[in-house]
């Protein structure tokens, strides 16, 4: 069946890549039926079609609904390695100059995620996103950009995967818009064989420490932030920059940073607690999609980092890597309630998670493999759980 499209200078036609070469969409202001075709069977030479809606409602339906995703609504026109590293994030629309800056600074891949509210204000920001693109020629060459729209704020994870579902290369970097590359961590990687075989491998996620300035009026201008880690150490020395939320040593202080402050090689994080939330680049095939249940601040990268590590993963530090933090307001109040609904989300979705992979390593005879190690260290930690995995035994 052909789309009736409405004449528009938004409208687009592309193929969605890498895993849907088959599938036709057209994506406009209006958000107009699009459908598309799938291979069913190679050998038979059968084919299926069905909405592109009706798959994607699928793909993200532990999220809030009804939303319209448009995936690729700009897409990049440099096809990235297989093996590069695509910066995956989200954004919303107060954010869109630091998202030009990222793409600016980086240039290569990045997969992002917008949210737009379905309201009056919708097509005012639709039109503030095309001039934004259009002034800055590195998006036309390194950005696809992923469209969600409906009216259901803040459900970052499903975001997250939607940015993660599109990115076009083996590796993904989980990163929060708000934090400049200081170092050029891409490159490090890619041209070090070791790391990239472990990143093949598929068990191992990199983190790259981050940092935030002690006075928030210091991390206002990325400009004045170090580039290597020689000069990091000499402020942290002066005590003029900390690991990222140093009040909450939960959330990053597994990495270690006495630590990395000395260290020259890759180390594995060792200290694992079920609130730490890096920032990773992992492989994007066979790894676990992040809970979309998680709505609002608190819990919603952690419980992505937990499943990760729960299935097998290890994090390992990267040694001269890092990012900063550039100051940027919250909304506290909101905070403050989301927070509190999270936290006992995340107590049932731990003790939930550590039930569904043991019965899945115990299924596939892999409780006692190496793999399992994580699972049977942190869960263990959750009482009646050594009792619960011997009945599944």
């Amino acid at each position: 069946l052909s789309p009736t499209l409405n004449p528009s200078p938004c409208q687009h036609s592309r193929t969605l890549q890498p895993r849907f070469r088959l599938f036709e969409t057209k994506h406009c202001i209006t958000f107009v039926y699009s459908e598309l075709t799938i291979l069913s069977s190679s050998i038979l030479g059968t084919h299926e079609t069905m909405p592109e809606d009706f798959l994607l409602a699928k793909v993200f339906s532990d999220a809030m609904g009804p939303s319209k995703v448009i995936p690729y609504y700009y897409k990049a026109e440099k096809t990235p390695n297989p093996e590069d590293i695509t910066i995956t994030t989200l954004v919303t629309a107060n954010r869109f100059p630091v998202l030009s800056r990222l793409v600016t600074h980086y240039q290569g891949p990045i997969s992002v995620a917008i949210h737009i509210n379905d309201d009056e204000g919708r097509d005012a920001i639709i039109e503030e996103l095309h001039q934004l693109y259009k002034s800055n020629p590195l998006m036309r060459q390194y950005m696809d950009l992923h469209l969600i729209v409906d009216t259901f704020d803040r459900q970052f994870n499903m975001w997250r995967n939607v940015a993660k579902f599109f990115a076009r290369s083996e590796y993904i970097m989980m990163l929060d818009v708000d934090f400049h590359l200081c170092t050029d961590f891409r490159m490090s990687i890619i041209k070090n064989p070791r790391i990239m075989e472990m990143l093949r491998a598929g068990n191992t996620a990199l983190v790259v420490p981050a940092f935030e300035f002690i006075k928030q009026e210091d991390g206002l201008d990325w400009q004045t932030f170090p580039t290597g880690k020689k000069d990091l150490l000499d402020i942290v020395r002066s005590e003029k920059i900390d690991m990222f939320h140093r009040t909450w040593v939960k959330g990053h202080g597994a990495t270690n940073y006495t630590k990395w402050y000395q260290a020259t090689e890759l180390y594995k994080v060792t200290d694992y607690i079920f609130s730490y939330e890096p920032y990773i680049i992992y492989k994007k095939e066979g790894s676990p999609w992040c809970d979309e249940r998680f709505i609002g601040y608190g819990a919603n990268k952690a419980a992505c980092l937990y499943e990760l590590y729960l299935s097998g993963i290890d994090y390992w530090v990267l040694p001269n890597d890092f990012l900063i933090h550039q100051t940027h307001f919250y909304p506290e109040s909101a905070r403050r309630k989301e927070r509190r609904y999270n936290r006992k989300l995340y107590d049932n979705f731990r003790e939930e998670v550590c039930l569904r992979y043991s019965r899945m390593f115990v299924s596939t005879n892999q409780w006692n493999s190496s793999r399992a190690d994580n699972i049977r260290g942190e869960c263990s930690k959750i009482r009646g759980f050594r009792q619960a995995v011997k009945s599944l035994e």
